[in-house]
């Protein structure tokens, strides 16, 4: 196949942090007041997020991951429990359900959205279903009303979703959801290299999960042990960027719907390349834009479009490859059941750059690209 000039000179990456002089004053801030472990900072993390969310909580965690982990942990999640989940997803959303002792029951997805199907949630309740951690992929609510009327409790892995919407009510905040864990990923629309917070208005988990990241409860000028808990707690460091990014957040949001309606607009020209679908009734993260590429109208299938891709100077990634796919979960647990719709988009989907830091010249040349590589493929 004969390939066109590369238009790029350097490579466009995948999803840069939009970081500024405000992150780094903040983070050369907190070094100088000599407390960079967790402190105030991390406090007032928790109150800016709660309040931007809606939540009577906020705990500030070490990792989106640890959000989860402890999630479960506080909600009494253990040996011989199951959680129902969806295997399009990082492989955190699976491990933590199973450092918890119990097993991750993996049901399969919508194909619109690949958001988790909630009549394949209740064709997988048993009587040692425990919880349900859906996730909203890419930024996507999750249909939490069908969710919570199956009557499990519902933990939201909400690391692609810090500014969604589910019907007008921001997630995180809910009604009848247990609690929603947020990432703070270098990669995160609220990004401070590594953190995570979860928004619950639930007294007793939030005050678990405090418990449980640090190891310890204060008991006036001494402490004590309740819990063998962990060290999962948030450096003021990172909460301090985290607190600018969040300040950002709006400003950002505006960016990327202005990258990913320049997006749409390529690919409606493009046959064998679809979009994610998107709810009207709610709003988008967009934390990332993901395509299926369908290989009989794209000519050619997703490996090919993302090898192609690169050699045009365009990175990209796979949001996800489904976890029961996977060798470590192929062989713990063997016995899960075939999931069609998710097997299928794990052939099939391909991330495209989104990040605030991108320009807009940076994305058209990412739909130039897009343009010719499915030119040489279907010409």
């Amino acid at each position: 196949m004969q390939r066109t000039r590369i238009r790029r000179e350097t490579l466009l990456g995948f999803q840069p942090p939009a970081i500024g002089e405000e992150e780094v004053e903040a983070v050369v801030q907190t070094l100088r007041t000599g407390w960079i472990a967790t402190g105030p900072r991390a406090a007032e993390l928790e109150e800016r997020f709660s309040e931007y969310v809606g939540a009577r909580h906020a705990v500030s965690l070490a990792s989106g991951t640890a959000a989860l982990h402890l999630a479960l942990l506080g909600a009494g999640i253990g040996e011989g429990d199951e959680v129902i989940t969806t295997p399009i997803t990082w492989p955190a959303t699976g491990n933590v359900i199973v450092h918890t002792g119990a097993r991750p029951v993996f049901v399969d997805v919508r194909a619109a959205d690949l958001n988790i199907d909630p009549k394949a949630v209740a064709a997988g309740i048993t009587p040692r279903t425990k919880a349900i951690m859906p996730v909203h992929l890419a930024g996507q609510p999750c249909d939490l009303d069908a969710l919570l009327e199956l009557g499990i409790p519902v933990i939201e892995d909400a690391t692609h979703a810090a500014e969604s919407v589910y019907r007008g009510k921001k997630i995180g905040s809910v009604p009848g959801s247990l609690g929603a864990c947020f990432s703070l990923n270098a990669t995160k629309n609220v990004a401070a290299a590594e953190g995570g917070l979860l928004a619950t208005d639930d007294d007793d988990l939030a005050a678990e999960v405090r418990e449980l990241r640090l190891m310890r409860r204060r008991e006036g000028s001494h402490y004590d042990i309740r819990v063998a808990g962990f060290k999962a707690n948030l450096p003021d460091l990172l909460a301090a960027l985290a607190l600018v990014q969040l300040e950002k957040i709006d400003g950002h949001a505006e960016t990327r719907r202005r990258h990913v309606e320049a997006y749409d607009a390529a690919l409606s020209d493009l046959p064998g390349l679809t979009p994610l679908s998107r709810d009207p009734r709610d709003v988008h993260a967009f934390h990332i834009y993901v395509i299926r590429i369908d290989p009989k109208l794209a000519g050619a299938d997703r490996d090919a479009y993302r090898e192609a891709l690169l050699a045009e100077n365009i990175a990209t990634s796979i949001h996800f490859l489904p976890l029961h796919r996977l060798t470590y979960y192929r062989e713990r647990f063997p016995d899960q059941p075939r999931l069609p719709v998710a097997e299928r988009a794990g052939d099939e989907v391909l991330s495209l750059p989104l990040s605030p830091a991108h320009s807009d010249a940076d994305i058209e040349d990412a739909t130039d690209a897009l343009r010719r590589v499915h030119a040489d493929f279907t010409g």
